[in-house]
């Protein structure tokens, strides 16, 4: 239902224009780069999904994400934030989760519709 609204929002390159520089203010206003954050490093991960594509992230994004989550907390603690030259740029916060989301659930997908499979014996 909301896929054709999205693909008109998309394709319209006015609204887009209009909407980048809101768009990047609502990220810096967000907060997560003073401490050094991701975006990807704020996703819930209590669903099954989350925590197989946390699973299948390499040792040093496994590490890196931790490593930030530890520090913004920290940092959130003690009512601090990081340096200005510290936070992360924009250039920097790519989705490194988002593919494996992906991954996995599109696997899930193919797991639903190949155990609904009905057999029919001739």
């Amino acid at each position: 239902m909301l896929e054709p609204i999205a693909r008109a929002v998309q394709s319209n390159s006015a609204f887009r224009a209009i909407c980048r520089p809101l768009s990047s203010a609502w990220v810096n206003l967000s907060g997560y780069r003073r401490y050094g954050m991701r975006y990807d490093d704020l996703l819930r991960e209590e669903t099954p999904i989350i925590q197989e594509a946390i699973a299948r992230l390499t040792r040093d994004e496994t590490d890196g994400r931790v490593y930030r989550q530890k520090r913004a907390f920290q940092l959130s603690l003690s009512h601090q934030e990081l340096p200005l030259t510290q936070w992360t740029k924009p250039q920097d916060d790519y989705k490194y989760l988002q593919p494996l989301i992906e991954e996995v659930r599109l696997e899930h997908v193919e797991r639903d519709a190949f155990n609904s499979m009905t057999f029919v014996k001739k």
